[in-house]
C-alpha cells in the first residue's frame, strides 16, 4: 500500500525550479561582501597588473612602437590578470557548495521549491556579475593608467575572458566543491588556479616557457581561453584548437559536476 506525503503532495513545481531573482540578490550580496573573495578577484589581479604591467606601458608587443599606435605589453598582462580575476570569482563561487553542504544549507534548501538544478543556475549567474566586475575593474585600471586599444578589441578580448573564463572555472569550482570536504575545497580551489595560471601562461608567456612545459601548457585549460582573449592584441588568426581547449575542458568540468552532483543528491 502506498502512503501518500501530504507536504509533497501539496506542493507544486515552479517554473524553472523555481530560480527567483530574489535568491539570486542574496547569493551576489553575501560573496560581495566577502573580504576574501573580493581581495582574490578585484585587488589582487589589478595589483598584480600595476606591479608588473604599468611599468612596460611604453613597451611594444610587436614591430610597432607604442607612440605609432603599436599594442604595449602592458595591454598583454592586463587582460591576463582580468582573465584571473574572472577564474578566481569563478571558482570561489562554486567552490562555495561544499561549505554549504556541510553547513546543511544545502539540505534546507531540498525542503524549499527551489530545486537543485535552480540553485547551481543561480551560483552560475552570481560568479558570471562578479566576473564581470572583475574583468571591467581591471580593465578600468589599465585604460587610466595609458592601455589604449580600439574598441573592438576592447570588446573581444573582455568578451571572452568573461565569458569563458567564467564558465568554465564555475563549473570546476563546482566539481571541486561536491568532491572535496568543505574545510579543504577553498584552499584546493585557490591552489589549483594559482598552478593552472602558471602552466597555462598567465603569468609567464608559453613561448618563453622551456619546451617541455611548453607541451604540457597547450593541455591546460588557462590555455585557450588565454590564446583567445589575447588573439585581438597579436593579430594572430583564429585558433580554432584553443577554442576546442577551451569547450572540452568546460564539457568536461560540467559532466564532473553533474556526476558529483547526482551523488551528493542521492545520499541526502
Amino acid at each position: 500500500m502506498t502512503v501518500l506525503n501530504p507536504i509533497a503532495e501539496s506542493r507544486t513545481v515552479r517554473p524553472f525550479g523555481a530560480f527567483n531573482l530574489t535568491y539570486l540578490w542574496i547569493e551576489l550580496k553575501r560573496k560581495l561582501r566577502n573580504r576574501r573573495t573580493l581581495v582574490l578577484t578585484l585587488v589582487f589581479p589589478v595589483v598584480l597588473y600595476l606591479l608588473v604591467g604599468y611599468p612596460q606601458r611604453n613597451v611594444a608587443l610587436g614591430d610597432t612602437p607604442v607612440a605609432q599606435g603599436g599594442v604595449s605589453v602592458a595591454a598583454y598582462i592586463m587582460i591576463s590578470m582580468a582573465l584571473y580575476g574572472a577564474m578566481m570569482s569563478a571558482t570561489t563561487a562554486g567552490g562555495s557548495v561544499a561549505i554549504e553542504r556541510t553547513q546543511g544549507w544545502s539540505r534546507q534548501l531540498r525542503l524549499t521549491p527551489v530545486s537543485a538544478v535552480a540553485n547551481v543556475a543561480t551560483k552560475i549567474i552570481a560568479g558570471l556579475v562578479v566576473g564581470l566586475i572583475a574583468v571591467v575593474a581591471t580593465f578600468a585600471v589599465g585604460a587610466l593608467t595609458g592601455v589604449r586599444l580600439p574598441l573592438d578589441d576592447w570588446l573581444l578580448s573582455g568578451l571572452a575572458v568573461w565569458l569563458l573564463g567564467t564558465l568554465v572555472f564555475t563549473a570546476l569550482g563546482l566539481m571541486i566543491g561536491y568532491l572535496v570536504p568543505s574545510e579543504n575545497a577553498m584552499q584546493f580551489v585557490s591552489l589549483a588556479i594559482v598552478l593552472l595560471s602558471f602552466l597555462g601562461g598567465l603569468f609567464i608567456p608559453v613561448t618563453q616557457m622551456p619546451d617541455v612545459m611548453r607541451d604540457i601548457a597547450v593541455w591546460t585549460p588557462v590555455y585557450g581561453i588565454g590564446e583567445l582573449g589575447r588573439a585581438p592584441l597579436t593579430g594572430d588568426a583564429f585558433n580554432v584548437l584553443a577554442l576546442l581547449n577551451a569547450l572540452a575542458w568546460l564539457v568536461i568540468f560540467a559532466v564532473g559536476t553533474a556526476l558529483l552532483f547526482r551523488r551528493d543528491t542521492k545520499r541526502g
